[in-house]
C-alpha cells in the first residue's frame, strides 16, 4: 500500500508469530589463542584446569584466611556492590510488571453548591426569573483496569533488557570481588615482605655494630685507622636508614588492610604487627586456556551482559514503529446519597479495546533507534577490548611470575656468595691479609643482596596473587 510504513509486511509476521521487533542477542566470537605464550612455573601445564575459587587456600597461612573471610563480609565497596544488584533486581521485577493487567481502585465523596435561573411568582402576581442556589452530592466507586497487549514484543524486550542490567550488576559485584580477594591477598604479601626486609636490617644493624665495636678495639691497639672507624659508622647508619622506610610500608599497609576489611585504619595493628615469614607460593600453578577467561573473568561477562542489554533496547526502540494495543475497562457505582450506593440503579462500565500509532514524530523514533544502535556497535566493541585487556593482564601476570622466580633463584646463590665473600674478608682482615674496605664492601653487598632476596619473595607472592586476579580467581565466592 501506498505509504505504508517499511515495517507493516513485519509487522503482519510479527503478529501472526508472536515474535519480537529487533535483533536477537548471540554470544560475541571472541579471538583468543589457543595457549599461553608464557608458562606459570616451570613445569607447569597450561591445559590443566585452574583451581582459583579459593587460591588463597594453596598459600597455608590461616591469618591471609582469616584477613579474606573478614574483608568478605565487611567490606564497604562490595557492600555497596551488592546493594547495586538489588536495585537491578528490582528494577527487573519493576519492568517484568508490564505483562499483567494493571488494576486501580478509587473512591470520590464531593458536594457541590450551585446556581441556576427558576421561575419565582411575583410578589404583584406573575412569574419572575431568579437565580436559586442548590447543593448537589455525589458519592462515587470505581475500578479501572489496563492491559497492553504486547504484540510487537516492547514489554519483552524491556524486560531482556532489564535481566541482561541485572546479570551486568551481578557480574560488576563479581569483578570487585575479585579485585578485592586479590587487594587482600596482595597487601598481605607486602606487609610480610616489609616486615621480612626490617628483620634483616635490624639483623644487620647487629651485625655493623659488632663491627664498629670490634673496629674501634683495633684503632685502640694501633691495628685500624681512625678511618675505618668512621667508615664502619657510616655503614651502620647508612643501614640504620632504612628502618624508618621499612615501620612507614608497614604502617601504610596495615591500615589498607583494616579499611579493606571494614575497620579503623589502625585495627589491625596490633594483630599483624608481629613479623612472621614471607607467604611461601604453591609449587604448582595451573592456568587452564585462554578460553577459559571468557567463562571465569567477571569483567568480560559484565561486557557480554551489557551488550546484551545493548541489543535488546535495539529492538524496543524499533517497537516503536508499530501501533499498541491496550484493552482497557471501568467499572463503578455513584449516587447523589451515600445509602444509595448499595442500589443498582448507578451502576456503570464502559470495556473496549484501544490502539495507538505514531503518525509523525519529527524523526524522534528513528534518531532512537540510531542512537540504541550505536550504543549496541560500543557495547561490541567495548566486549572486544575487555577480552584483550584480560589476555594482556594475564599474559603480563605470567611473564612477571614466570621471570620474577629466574630473579629469586638469582639472588638466592648471590646472597650464598655475598655470605662466604665476607666470611673470607673478615678472616683476612684479622690476619692482616687484607684492607678493611673489602669487609665493608662485602658487608654493603651481602646487605643489598639480603634486602632484594627478601623483596623478590615478597615480588613473587605479589605476581602470583596478580595471576590469580587476572584468571578471575575468587570469582565465585559468596558475601
Amino acid at each position: 500500500m501506498k505509504g505504508a510504513s517499511p515495517f507493516a509486511g513485519a509487522a503482519l509476521l510479527c503478529v501472526l508469530a508472536g515474535c519480537a521487533v529487533g535483533p536477537n542477542f548471540h554470544r560475541p566470537q571472541a579471538e583468543v589463542p589457543p595457549t599461553w605464550t608464557t608458562p606459570a612455573v616451570r613445569g607447569a601445564s597450561s591445559g590443566v584446569e585452574p583451581q582459583t575459587d579459593l587460591w588463597w587456600k594453596s598459600f597455608k597461612d590461616p591469618e591471609l584466611d582469616s584477613l579474606i573471610e573478614r574483608a568478605v563480609a565487611a567490606n564497604y565497596d562490595l557492600k555497596l556492590a551488592t546493594a547495586r544488584v538489588d536495585e537491578a533486581r528490582a528494577a527487573n521485577g519493576l519492568a517484568r510488571s508490564d505483562y499483567y493487567p494493571q488494576v486501580n481502585a478509587s473512591a470520590t465523596a464531593t458536594r457541590n453548591r450551585d446556581f441556576a435561573v427558576a421561575p419565582l411568582p411575583a410578589p404583584g402576581g406573575g412569574i419572575t426569573p431568579k437565580p436559586v442556589g442548590f447543593d448537589l452530592s455525589n458519592f462515587k466507586g470505581e475500578f479501572d483496569a489496563s492491559w497492553e497487549l504486547d504484540l510487537f514484543g516492547r514489554i519483552r524486550r524491556e524486560v531482556e533488557a532489564s535481566g541482561a542490567d541485572l546479570a551486568a550488576s551481578e557480574q560488576d559485584r563479581r569483578n570487585v570481588l575479585v579485585t578485592l580477594l586479590g587487594d587482600v591477598g596482595r597487601y598481605y604479601a607486602d606487609l610480610r615482605g616489609f616486615q621480612a626486609r626490617l628483620i634483616i636490617a635490624e639483623q644487620n644493624i647487629a651485625i655493623d655494630e659488632d663491627t664498629v665495636g670490634l673496629t674501634r678495639s683495633l684503632s685502640k691497639a694501633g691495628q685500624a685507622t681512625e678511618r675505618d672507624v668512621a667508615q664502619a659508622q657510616a655503614q651502620l647508619e647508612s643501614v640504620r636508614a632504612q628502618v624508618p622506610a621499612f615501620k612507614s610500608n608497614i604502617a601504610v599497609t596495615l591500615h589498607r588492610l583494616s579499611v579493606l576489611t571494614g575497620q579503623q585504619p589502625g585495627a589491625l595493628e596490633a594483630e599483624l604487627a608481629e613479623g612472621k615469614s614471607i607467604l611461601l607460593a604453591p609449587p604448582d600453578v595451573p592456568t587452564g586456556l585462554p578460553s577459559d577467561l571468557l567463562e571465569r573473568r567477571p569483567d568480560i561477562q559484565r561486557a557480554e551482559a551489557q551488550l546484551a542489554a545493548a541489543t535488546a533496547r535495539v529492538g524496543q526502540a524499533k517497537t516503536e514503529y508499530f501501533p499498541r494495543f491496550t484493552l482497557l475497562g471501568t467499572a463503578g457505582r455513584q449516587a447523589s446519597q451515600l445509602h444509595d450506593l448499595s442500589l443498582g440503579l448507578g451502576n456503570y462500565f464502559s470495556v473496549g479495546p484501544s490502539v495507538s500509532l505514531p503518525i509523525f514524530t519529527g524523526g524522534r523514533i528513528r534518531s532512537n533507534v540510531a542512537v540504541q544502535d550505536a550504543r549496541m556497535k560500543q557495547a561490541a566493541l567495548t566486549y572486544q577490548s575487555t577480552v584483550l585487556a584480560a589476555l594482556e593482564e594475564t599474559e603480563n601476570a605470567l611473564v612477571n611470575y614466570s621471570t620474577e622466580q629466574d630473579r629469586h633463584d638469582r639472588l638466592d646463590a648471590a646472597v650464598a656468595a655475598n655470605r662466604t665473600a665476607l666470611e673470607l674478608a673478615n678472616v683476612q682482615y684479622k690476619a692482616g691479609l687484607s684492607d678493611f674496605l673489602i669487609v665493608l664492601q662485602s658487608e654493603r653487598d651481602l646487605d643489598a643482596t639480603q634486602d632484594r632476596l627478601a623483596q623478590s619473595q615478597a615480588s613473587i607472592c605479589t605476581d602470583l596473587v596478580a595471576l590469580y586476579k587476572a584468571l578471575g580467581g575468587g570469582w565465585s565466592v559468596s558475601p
